[in-house]
């Protein structure tokens, strides 16, 4: 069978889903400073408490009973295949070693027969797609658009602060509820450079002949006019900006089939919702489970020290970072009555319940260190669907 998804919620056939296989923290470094050969080795010795053996097996076993589920369902599971994620890689400009191959939506974007390779922001990440190629090689001989839009130099840094210092940030009910929920983290916020194409496929939300582009601190508007440009007159992408500033959109907007959205009610809300969605009926929630103790426990006592002596031997990595808590309201539809949640998720499984969805439960211990929830870690290859336009 060929590449086939329109959205996400048509009834699944096939899918990717993402793997713990040889996780590394991330070790990036400007070119023109490079350290030296033994400073390397130090970090890489360093940063590999930072993937304990029980942290990646617990991972492994929580995808693997995902792959069940989905298998059971009937549908084709693919997993990816993993290069040395500890090697560094390097250009002109920088050099770094990549993370890990979990969140496999993030960067490629299925657009009908489409498959689109998306340029992040994060150097960290410039090799990840690679290691979804066999898969794409799989479907190679029936047909398919295999695309990858341009990669960016990062010749100068991408991201960009919002603020200059913590002073100047006003905390918003969303920043207040968020430190509640993570024991008193807050989101560090940032935006991106309008100098090149940078946009992560987890930024749109795909429903047929329309897809909604969040622009936010994982795409920009070059990026989204580059995606209209190569979709062309058939879709029409619609960009908004105004429900959230951080990341990804699925932990703030899911379709969960024609005429049916849920909505982050602490992002989102009547006056900001995005006009295309004006006349869909809406699931408004938020009351998701606060972030576990044992992930906070692990971030605060393991890797944000380890993260610390990374960065003083000169090293920038990703190891302070974490999913927000909203990211368990993150999940993946099966077809239009089916879907697979986080079991932590109990408020949003009764919601769903009572809109008569059928919810599988499934354990996924690491979703907030691993920066992303079930819908990250899968990418529908093929529906049961067709191109449909359901707004006009």
């Amino acid at each position: 069978m060929s590449v086939n998804s329109h959205n996400g919620w048509d009834r699944l056939k096939e899918i990717v889903v993402g793997t713990a296989e040889r996780s590394a923290a991330v070790l990036s470094w400007e070119q023109q400073e490079p350290p030296k050969s033994d400073v390397i080795n130090k970090a890489r010795e360093v940063s590999s408490g930072a993937f304990p053996g029980w942290f990646l097996d617990e991972i492994g076993e929580d995808l693997e009973a995902l792959c069940g589920v989905i298998r059971e369902y009937g549908a084709v599971v693919h997993r990816p295949k993993v290069h040395d994620l500890a090697e560094v890689y390097s250009s002109p400009f920088w050099s770094s070693t990549s993370n890990n191959i979990y969140n496999v939506r993030d960067l490629h974007l299925v657009v009908g027969n489409t498959v689109i390779e998306t340029p992040s922001q994060h150097i960290s990440r410039y090799y990840e797609a690679s290691a979804l190629y066999h898969v794409w090689y799989k479907y190679f001989d029936e047909g398919f658009k295999w695309i990858s839009a341009p990669k960016p130099l990062h010749a100068e840094p991408p991201i960009l602060p919002y603020f200059r210092d913590d002073e100047e940030r006003v905390l918003t009910n969303e920043d207040i509820r968020h430190r509640e929920l993570t024991s008193g983290r807050i989101e560090k916020l940032h935006k991106l450079s309008e100098k090149e194409v940078l946009f992560e496929a987890a930024n749109t939300l795909r429903m047929g002949k329309d897809l909604l582009y969040l622009m936010s601190s994982s795409g920009n508007h070059k990026g989204a006019k580059w995606l209209q440009s190569v979709l062309g007159d058939e879709y029409r992408v619609h960009v908004t900006s105004d429900i959230y500033r951080s990341s990804h959109i699925d932990s703030t907007v899911l379709a969960l089939r024609p005429g049916l959205v849920l909505l982050n009610s602490a992002r989102v809300s009547d006056k900001n919702c995005p006009p295309i969605l004006e006349s869909w009926d809406k699931i408004w929630f938020e009351d998701v489970a606060a972030t576990t103790e044992s992930e906070l426990k692990f971030q605060k006592e393991v890797r944000e020290p380890i993260a610390l002596q990374l960065e003083e031997l000169g090293f920038s990595t990703t190891l302070r970072d974490m999913a927000s808590p909203w990211v368990g309201m993150n999940f993946l539809s099966l077809d239009p009555e089916t879907v697979i949640v986080d079991e932590r998720q109990e408020n949003l499984i009764k919601v769903l319940e009572k809109r008569k969805f059928t919810v599988i439960p499934v354990r996924m211990r690491h979703i907030y260190t691993q920066g992303g929830g079930i819908h990250c870690a899968t990418l529908d290859t093929i529906r049961e669907s067709k191109l449909e336009d359901y707004f006009s």
